[in-house]
């Protein structure tokens, strides 16, 4: 379905296809230290011999096990420990993947769910976009908008897994080699088919840079009775690209993850 990626009152100059939200159907329910003795030579006019026989010296404690290095293969965000920096002003990268998995199979469906292959639990990842001239939109699956990698807005998603069962889960692939050309970007997941609550799903989300680490973000909140879960928000500040997690849970749709965060677009019914 064409969509209208531009806020109200722009002009027709600038219009893009619009964003869709989904005709809902209902969910189902120290380094080591050497602590040897220096070497010691008697002063002059020490005594010597049995009468001043000196004691044993004690033995010297074992050297400290060195500390284990951290690791920086893979770094969690927390509400405690909620940000970090993707790229330092300037610096360019390839393409960065975000990749979310979830586990397959909704529990407790019974064996007539299991029989009719109902017990798949389908997630969504996408994002809604804002580039440094201004233009705005969302990549999701629902309503083929997959976006494009080499040209606005430079985002793409790679394909729509709706059973889970992909070792790969779903991927929304940016380009960083220019990274200055994006303002923000909002990562979010989406229930659409399969389970009641966000721990039902267990899902993760995964930021593979070209340079650093792994950034994680678990959804680790239960969320009953929201279907929209706004993961993380890439932001540019300063001409530093920052990661902050959100976690933070939607009841209603996509027009209502956008009302939230101030994007200010208008959103047609679609499907997928």
């Amino acid at each position: 379905m064409a969509i209208d990626y531009t806020r109200r009152g722009d002009s027709a100059s600038k219009k893009q296809p619009e964003p869709t939200i989904e005709s809902p159907e209902p969910a189902p329910a120290s380094p080591g230290i050497d602590f040897s003795r220096r070497n010691r030579t008697a002063a002059p006019g020490t005594p010597s011999g049995p009468a001043a026989t000196r004691p044993p010296a004690p033995p010297s404690p074992p050297a400290a096990t060195p500390a284990r290095p951290i690791s920086l293969s893979k770094i969690t965000l927390t509400k405690s420990a909620p940000t970090i920096s993707l790229t330092k002003r300037g610096q360019s990268q390839g393409t960065m993947r975000v990749n979310l998995n979830w586990t397959s199979k909704a529990p407790g469906k019974g064996f007539l769910a299991k029989v009719t292959g109902n017990d798949s639990i389908d997630l969504d990842i996408g994002c809604l976009f804002e580039l440094s001239d201004g233009s705005k939109g969302g990549i999701q699956a629902l309503g083929n908008q997959f976006g494009n990698l080499q040209r606005a807005p430079y985002i793409l998603l790679d394909g729509d897994d709706r059973s889970g069962a992909s070792v790969g889960g779903e991927n929304l692939l940016i380009n960083l080699e220019q990274p200055g050309r994006f303002k923000r970007i909002l990562i979010f997941a989406m229930i659409y088919r399969g389970a009641t609550s966000w721990t039902e799903a267990n899902g993760v989300v995964t930021l593979f840079p070209t340079a650093g680490p792994e950034v994680e973000v678990r959804l680790d909140g239960d969320g009953s009775d929201s279907r929209v879960c706004a993961i993380a928000m890439l932001e540019n500040q300063g001409g530093d690209l920052v990661v902050r997690r959100e976690v933070q849970y939607i009841q209603g749709n996509q027009q209502k993850l956008d009302e939230a965060y101030g994007w200010g677009m208008n959103w047609t019914r679609g499907s997928k």
